[in-house]
């Protein structure tokens, strides 16, 4: 006499399929997200230490050559190859601070995520 299957349980399965393919989506987006911020930890790691070493054996040389340029011309020229070597350090600085403004607007992190989030809203924007 009465049908089992009504049919409103049709829908509700196809509620049941949409919802769980709306979670594998956001389960696989948060998963590249994950893997994309791990990758951002190392190479922010990675930066620092190459910047520290880079800002220590600097240092170091710089000392090194200002003492051994100073004591060079310590009778003759004493001050203006201060004035050069300090100027020249200036120099050296504005181009390192120039190269590391590029390199840190060089890549933008999450960069996978936001293209595929992207491309889900233009699939979707498609279908409706």
């Amino acid at each position: 006499m009465s049908d089992p299957q009504p049919s409103s349980g049709g829908l509700f399965q196809n509620l049941k399929r949409l919802a769980d393919g709306g979670l594998a989506l956001a389960q696989s987006r948060l998963e590249l997200f994950s893997v994309e911020l791990q990758m951002e930890k190392v190479r922010l790691v990675e930066l620092l230490i190459l910047a520290a070493m880079v800002v220590a054996l600097g240092l170091m040389t710089l000392t090194m050559l200002t003492f051994t340029l100073v004591f060079l011309f310590w009778e003759t020229a004493r001050m203006p190859v201060l004035i050069v070597v300090s100027v020249a350090y200036l120099g050296g600085t504005l181009f390192a601070w120039r190269a590391l403004k590029v390199r840190l607007a060089a890549r933008s992190a999450f960069s996978g995520t936001l293209g595929e989030i992207k491309k889900d809203r233009a699939c979707l924007e498609t279908e409706t």
